[in-house]
């Protein structure tokens, strides 16, 4: 069947890094774009970045530009996310999520299967 499945997370100290991977199974995986989302305690599920199937076009929201890399190893069928220079208000749990063929950032109504999210932590 299908599923995304996270994986990742942990605790980090600020300015410190993590690589999230988001791992595609039961869909070809070259024929879909993979948005990454958080949401912190208390707030609304927000669009960190997306990848695009149809070029491999990314996509990052304001706070994460710069720091954040997302790639895709179709191969693998895994999606990535590179996180550096982290910050406490990185703290959230990141899902990704599919979407056929082309990246909306953001707009998590437009993705239909979702992974069950991973941790973040970052503190001293």
């Amino acid at each position: 069947q299908v599923q995304v499945v996270e994986s990742g997370g942990g605790l980090v100290q600020p300015g410190g890094s993590l690589r999230l991977s988001c791992a595609a199974s039961g869909f070809t995986l070259d024929l879909y774009s993979i948005g990454w989302f958080r949401q912190a305690p208390g707030k609304e599920r927000e669009g960190v970045s997306c990848i695009s199937a149809s070029d491999g076009s990314t996509y990052y929201a304001d706070s994460v530009k710069g720091r954040f890399t997302i790639s895709r190893d179709n191969a693998k069928n895994t999606v990535y996310l590179q996180m550096n220079s982290l910050k406490p208000e990185d703290t959230a749990v990141y899902y990704c999520a599919r979407r056929l063929v082309f990246c909306v950032l953001g707009e998590a109504g437009e993705y239909d299967y979702w992974g069950q999210g991973t941790q973040v932590t970052v503190s001293s």
